[in-house]
């Protein structure tokens, strides 16, 4: 690691914090699962014989299922008080754990009630099956769905994830909401705890319909509304360092945007190349300035890759800002920052704007691989902060980001509030690091995302 020479004390300035509403959102979450099962529970009489039991389970786990795929698309609906005050990748990791539960439970609820109603039947396995699918009223529609949804799981594990790229992840993700569609009918016509029970089945529908006017206001009509009233276009493309470019945004009446520091947008912009069809989340790399915003994009996919080629006047459109990593969450007067690669772009944004004495740490393979570093320098030396580096070996080895060498290179590490960006493997390495070097939980923020 290296340093800056120049090193000053920034003064002490009050740091606002806001609580997070995570617990309560959670503990919202589970109490609608209890209020399903209580559902089942009410319209349950005593239970018989062995198809009495599968078909008592297969009915928990649909009604389980349904409500997690209400929360499933909730959760996708972009909504401020969970992207921006629990913070996007914490929400984006709920969501994958709700996918998970609801790939599970549909799974329990087709095995368990086919099984039952075969036992009851006398029938094999197969013959109910297609009894079901193809008499059944609604159930060719929920087949359709089922498909989908199974399809969305499968390309939502990490293997999968890892061998297809980010536009053919989100345009498989989009079809949740058809699958939904498509299942819904089929709750309604054949759940026994529905038919006929006026209670119940509003409260069912007041739940999707809930839901889909989360999604139609947050993810249609707000961006809308945003892009009516803002008209972005791109203004400069720059190169920051090999495959690392920043673009410099212009819009009207940007300070109404609300954005801050360590924030992000999801971006499309608007031409001939293909990148209007899918919403990439790129970082603030600056603090919004006047009308310009500013983000820096390395090359690592399709949309990412074509940012080098957008040229001035493009068109952007633009949703956000998302994004917890502020200085909202500081709970000190002294901050490190923990960068690697590009993540380095909402923590740049936070070194320039972040009270009390700041250090950054920088993690790159080699100084030509640091973007961004002469403007770090330059914060440096104006606001009296610190800016270190870990680079490779001459023969590649890495720095050893340990929590031996964090405390030895930071002393009183663990009165210090820590942000971490970057691939997430590193920030699960540091964060590793930082909790056995003493720096408690409450103190660590990070923002990581992958496909």
């Amino acid at each position: 690691m290296t340093t800056v020479d120049e090193r000053r004390t920034a003064p002490a300035v009050p740091v606002a914090t806001r609580r997070s509403p995570a617990t309560a959102v959670l503990t919202v979450l589970w109490a609608g699962a209890v209020a399903v099962l209580a559902l089942w529970w009410s319209d349950s009489g005593s239970v018989v014989g062995a198809a009495g039991w599968l078909t008592g389970a297969g009915r928990i786990a649909g009604l389980l299922c349904g409500y997690a795929c209400a929360v499933l698309v909730g959760l996708m609906a972009r909504v401020p008080l969970l992207e921006v005050r629990v913070g996007s990748d914490r929400v984006a990791r709920w969501h994958a754990m709700a996918g998970r539960y609801t790939v599970c439970l549909l799974v329990a609820h087709i095995a368990l009630i086919l099984s039952g109603y075969a036992a009851q039947d006398h029938a094999s396995l197969v013959h109910e099956t297609l009894t079901v699918v193809l008499d059944y009223p609604e159930m060719l529609k929920a087949t359709a769905g089922t498909v989908i949804l199974f399809a969305v799981g499968v390309t939502s594990v990490r293997a999968m994830r890892r061998r297809t790229s980010y536009e053919f992840w989100y345009y498989v993700h989009l079809l949740t909401y058809a699958a939904v569609f498509l299942a819904f009918g089929h709750q309604l016509a054949l759940g026994n705890d529905f038919n006929a029970k006026p209670v119940p089945t509003a409260f069912w529908y007041a739940l999707y319909l809930g839901v889909a006017g989360l999604v139609l206001w947050f993810r249609i009509l707000a961006p809308v509304r945003l892009n009516l009233r803002h008209r972005l276009r791109v203004e400069t493309v720059q190169q920051e360092a090999p495959g690392v470019y920043s673009v410099v945004i212009h819009g009207r009446r940007i300070d109404e945007l609300g954005a801050r520091a360590g924030q992000f947008f999801r971006w499309r912009f608007l031409g001939g190349d293909g990148m209007g069809w899918t919403s990439t989340p790129y970082s603030l790399s600056a603090p919004p300035r006047g009308d310009l915003l500013r983000i820096t994009v390395k090359a690592l996919g399709d949309h990412s890759a074509a940012v080098s080629l957008l040229r001035p006047g493009t068109r952007v459109w633009a949703e956000g800002p998302y994004g917890a990593l502020t200085a909202d969450r500081a709970t000190s007067h002294r901050t490190l920052l923990i960068a690697a690669g590009v993540g380095v772009t909402p923590l740049r944004a936070l070194f320039e704007t972040l009270p009390g004495e700041v250090t950054l740490l920088y993690r790159a393979r080699t100084a030509e691989d640091l973007a961004l570093g002469g403007e770090l320098e330059a914060i440096a030396r104006w606001r009296g902060a610190e800016v270190r580096y870990a680079l490779n070996g001459p023969h590649g080895e890495r720095p050893a980001l340990t929590a031996e060498a964090l405390r030895a290179a930071f002393p009183g590490l663990a009165g210090h509030d820590v942000y971490i960006c970057g691939p997430h493997g590193f920030a699960q390495e540091v964060y590793g690091a930082l909790r056995a070097a003493g720096v408690p939980d409450r103190r660590i923020h990070h923002e990581s995302f992958e496909l």
